[in-house]
């Protein structure tokens, strides 16, 4: 269905929708705040306990850089009180004006404020975007210290749009930061180990800012956000074999093809990974196990 449709849909759906008490698909009477990744509702469920019902609008397995909302999604959104949205990623980027139009009473929140953001050439090619050229690198939360930054703002959102359960957030705040700091501990005494890799592949660079806490390099498969070229590859296994990397990481809404490829060329591994799980600090973990373990 295209957006022209979907627009559509939501006026329709909206000048018949019921006006009343608010639930979610489960029936719940209680509030309900949308967020755009599954690590989001992650961060918020941690924080918002049993207040609020939390939902992702981009669901497991489909990729937030081109996800069109369906209607029923749309109405959802329409029924909520909030909006958390993560920033910069593609979805926020083509789609949040537009939702926002049918929706003026939504408060909106941008939990990517205060983070440091990369610019890159891969994300205005990709999205759009154009800022003296570059693209704002979206995926701020595969980062414990960006971690840290949106777990402070969505508190702060909570507290605002519930201002009486503001001490009953900030103790699950607290708690959440203490989770993210001993994954941030975690990671960094698994990069210390001995022949644990500094360089990695990555079908979609989805870790720059994991790459960046951590002193790592991180080399795209896709080319400026596109299948890679044959010349492209030929450079990535050239790389590979001249300077030791063995491991590559495949998210699952990409094909592994060409990381498979890559990796009979230079005796890698290819390895599966999920930057957007709900279950944020497992996924970190096992992300800095693998490097660790990359000649094991």
């Amino acid at each position: 269905m295209g957006k022209k449709q979907i627009l559509l849909c939501l006026t329709l759906v909206l000048m018949c929708a019921c006006k009343g008490v608010k639930k979610d698909d489960t029936g719940s009477d209680k509030p309900v705040i949308m967020v755009t990744i599954e690590p989001q509702r992650y961060f918020t469920e941690a924080i918002a306990g049993n207040n609020f019902d939390v939902v992702s609008i981009v669901t497991k397995g489909n990729s937030p850089e081109n996800y069109d909302p369906t209607p029923q999604q749309l109405v959802a959104l329409k029924n909520s009180d909030a909006y958390l949205r993560i920033g910069h990623i593609g979805f926020e980027q083509i789609w949040l004006d537009r939702l926002l139009e049918n929706t003026p009473h939504l408060q909106v929140f941008d939990t990517s404020k205060d983070v440091d953001l990369i610019f890159d050439d891969h994300h205005h090619h990709e999205e759009g975007h154009h800022s003296c050229g570059l693209g704002v690198e979206p995926h701020i939360w595969n980062s414990p210290e960006n971690a840290l930054i949106i777990a402070r703002n969505t508190y702060r959102a909570l507290s605002q749009l519930d201002k009486n359960n503001e001490p009953y957030y900030f103790e699950r705040y607290d708690s959440l930061c203490n989770v993210i700091t001993k994954t941030d501990s975690i990671i960094r005494h698994r990069l210390q180990e001995p022949g644990a890799a500094e360089t990695f592949i990555i079908y979609h660079p989805a870790l720059s800012y994991f790459a960046r806490e951590y002193g790592l390099h991180q080399i795209s498969i896709e080319d400026n956000g596109k299948e890679p070229s044959p010349a492209h590859l030929k450079e990535l296994i050239d790389f590979c074999k001249e300077n030791d990397v063995h491991i590559i990481f495949i998210q699952p809404e990409f094909d592994k093809r060409n990381a498979e490829l890559i990796a009979e060329e230079i005796n890698g591994k290819v390895i599966p990974i999920d930057p957007l799980s709900y279950d944020w600090n497992a996924e970190m973990i096992a992300i800095a196990d693998a490097l660790a373990t990359q000649n094991k």
